[in-house]
């Protein structure tokens, strides 16, 4: 079993206030967030920003897995997750990640590798901690 730590440190009113945001690796440190930064053009990052982050990060490394553990060398990987926040009522809901993915893997044809790249969007951690996300999307591109 791996657990991995976040911390978050809040002063102010939810609108106004302020945050820093830290992880256990120091990958972030202190790193400013709050509801401007989510909402505006305000400084800091955002859980939405980090929860894409932390989804690309994932379906990379296990799709770069996948591919080793069928004897398939990947040469480089470019992921990126764009986490899209809507209006729920009086509230808000990520209701979609659209994931989209360039890999230069020598000597894969493309139906093997659309069929490995789905595979690891759907059984990467994150993507299976995400599964109340109504619509979670891959676009992957075999380069040449």
């Amino acid at each position: 079993m791996i657990e991995k730590k976040a911390s978050v440190h809040w002063e102010g009113p939810g609108k106004t206030g302020k945050g820093q945001v830290s992880t256990e690796t120091g990958a972030l440190q202190n790193q400013a967030y709050g509801v401007a930064a989510r909402f505006a053009d305000g400084k800091g990052t955002n859980p939405e920003e980090i929860l894409g982050a932390a989804h690309a990060a994932c379906f990379t490394m296990f799709f770069a897995v996948v591919c080793e553990k069928a004897g398939i060398n990947v040469s480089t990987i470019d992921t990126t997750a764009t986490v899209r926040l809507a209006k729920e009522g009086e509230g808000w809901k990520i209701d979609r990640i659209a994931l989209a993915m360039e890999a230069t893997v020598p000597g894969l044809d493309q139906a093997r590798f659309m069929e490995l790249a789905e595979t690891s969007k759907k059984n990467c951690p994150v993507s299976k901690a995400l599964a109340a996300v109504p619509e979670i999307t891959l676009d992957a591109k075999l380069r040449g």
